[in-house]
């Protein structure tokens, strides 16, 4: 009888490192999570530095735990991959080692985003048109800073990649990146999937530091003695290729074909549909577009920031009576919340709650954090119904998102699938259909991009043909919500009021009354 063999899934996102083992049919067997922090460099605002000495030793301790936990031998791990938050980046030197690294939102890079702008004009748009990235977060604002500001660093760089693939090359001694997340770099050419290092010499960036670009599910070797040593892996597992979490998450999905539909819903919303590669980004710049893991398609993004930190914030600030009910009763807080949400009128009584707005990605930034329309009267305003206008609010910021991708990428979009955290709630879920007008279908694997790290590492092992059959095999629904077309109506009108509130309260932070809860390096 044939032993059971399994695949393994580095999860690197902004707030954790989780290491996942599946079986071969895409059952999760074991998993092991450790947050880690990303610091503000001292005297650099807005930096968000990215420690690969002590998150390598988080990376192990989760690898080790997991097989652990598994209680399976090391060696019946037939591969494994990475995924991580994307934009961030570690730079190493000739001998491949680490010098440098930022997680995915440091924007310390502000003035070297203005120098590029006003120093090489129409050279955004231009890349933009090539790339579907800004500068904002992208990487060859933070070479220049880099080259500015820590000039002995910088001269020792001789190759860059992405965080996901930083723990690839960890283990197998390979640096290499993939098009779906070395595309979020900017430095790339959606429909080569291919670096672009004209781009870094055109702003005073040395060209030779960009690696060799691998499709997702490429096998790089097998984990090295060293690395072995370090983690408890076996030095017959093979490392494969993986890629940037939102894309690799859509792949664990099922999404995987043109003109197929994710939202995801994390601490972060992401509302990504699948487009062919050749698909030009919108000339306004408002929507991202980055490769998919799937060769010949690309991914437009629109993209909700906060929306999980926001209803956490929500819980923890607002919520203690509801934690200790939930306690009582031996479910989660937010199960108990909705079941009060429920009883609140759709539209919430119009309370607008005020946080991200829908994505302008060429000139992105927010108005400060607020609820407004709010009532004096307790049985109107209270936690159940500020709750509810939560939910509301990022589907109807979701449907903004999607009804922009439509407009240029001319994609008929006929069901979402949803998951991530948010899509557990039954009634979150059901206000997503309502507002979008779209079916809305819950895969059984809500978390889904470990599952897409698994897929990719069962193709580099043989175990699936390719990503796309790995999906159509895996992925397996749990539930389908449809829309209801009397509230729809009720949350378009919701829609309109909330789109010239937004507005308002954007002049605000304009005129330097109020703080922008985020906004984009070099604004």
């Amino acid at each position: 009888m044939n032993q059971k063999k399994y695949l393994m899934a580095i999860d690197a996102g902004t707030g954790s490192i989780r290491a996942v083992i599946f079986d071969t049919k895409g059952d999760q067997i074991s998993v092991s999570q450790a947050e880690w922090i990303h610091l503000e460099e001292e005297s650099v605002a807005n930096s968000m530095s990215f420690d690969f000495e002590r998150n390598w030793s988080l990376v192990t301790h989760c690898i080790a735990d997991s097989i652990k936990k598994a209680d399976i031998n090391a060696s019946d791990i037939l591969a494994l991959s990475a995924t991580s938050m994307r934009e961030g980046i570690v730079l190493y030197d000739k001998e491949g080692k680490e010098l440098w690294a930022v997680a995915n939102v440091d924007a310390r890079a502000d003035r070297e985003v203005k120098f590029l702008k006003e120093n090489f004009t129409g050279i955004e748009e231009e890349f933009y048109k090539e790339s579907g990235q800004t500068f904002a977060l992208g990487a060859l604002p933070r070479l220049l800073w880099l080259k500015n500001n820590r000039a002995e660093i910088y001269e020792q760089v001789a190759s860059i990649s992405m965080i996901g693939d930083w723990i690839l090359a960890k283990l197998s001694g390979v640096i290499a990146s993939d098009p779906s997340n070395g595309g979020t770099s900017g430095v790339f050419s959606l429909s080569k999937r291919d670096w672009v290092p004209e781009m870094a010499t055109r702003v005073g960036i040395k060209e030779g530091i960009f690696p060799q670009v691998l499709e997702v599910g490429t096998s790089m070797g097998y984990v090295t003695k060293d690395a072995s040593s370090e983690s408890g892996l076996s030095t017959k597992t093979q490392v494969v290729m993986g890629g940037g979490d939102v894309q690799l998450g859509s792949a664990g999905l099922g999404v995987v074909k043109k003109g197929q539909v994710a939202v995801l819903g994390g601490s972060f919303w992401q509302q990504v549909v699948n487009i062919e590669s050749d698909t030009l980004p919108p000339k306004d710049m408002s929507i991202r577009v980055n490769p998919h893991v799937v060769k010949g398609l690309s991914q437009a993004e629109g993209i909700t920031f906060f929306s999980g930190l926001v209803m956490r914030w929500f819980r923890d600030a607002f919520c203690d009576m509801e934690k200790l009910e939930a306690k009582e009763q031996g479910v989660d807080v937010y199960e108990m919340l909705e079941a009060k949400a429920k009883e609140v009128p759709v539209g919430s009584y119009e309370i607008m709650p005020i946080f991200s707005d829908s994505m302008k990605y060429a000139k992105w930034y927010h108005a400060a954090p607020s609820f407004i329309n709010l009532s004096i009267d307790p049985k109107v305003c209270n936690r159940a119904s500020m709750f509810r206008s939560l939910e509301e609010n990022a589907a109807i910021v979701s449907s903004i998102n999607l009804e922009n991708i439509k407009k240029f990428s001319e994609v008929e979009i006929e069901e979402i699938v949803f998951a991530g955290g948010a899509s557990r709630g039954d009634l979150w879920s059901q206000i997503l259909a309502d507002v979008t007008g779209y079916s809305v279908k819950i895969p059984k694997v809500t978390e889904a991009t470990a599952l897409g790290a698994a897929m990719a590492a069962g193709v580099g092992c043989g175990v699936y043909k390719d990503l796309v059959s790995a999906a159509e095999t895996l992925v397996v629904w749990q539930k389908i919500y449809e829309p209801n077309r009397e509230n729809k109506k009720i949350y378009d009108a919701l829609k309109v009021k909330w789109q010239e509130a937004y507005v308002t309260q954007l002049s605000l932070v304009n005129r330097g009354i109020t703080t922008s809860m985020w906004q984009a390096p070099g604004l």
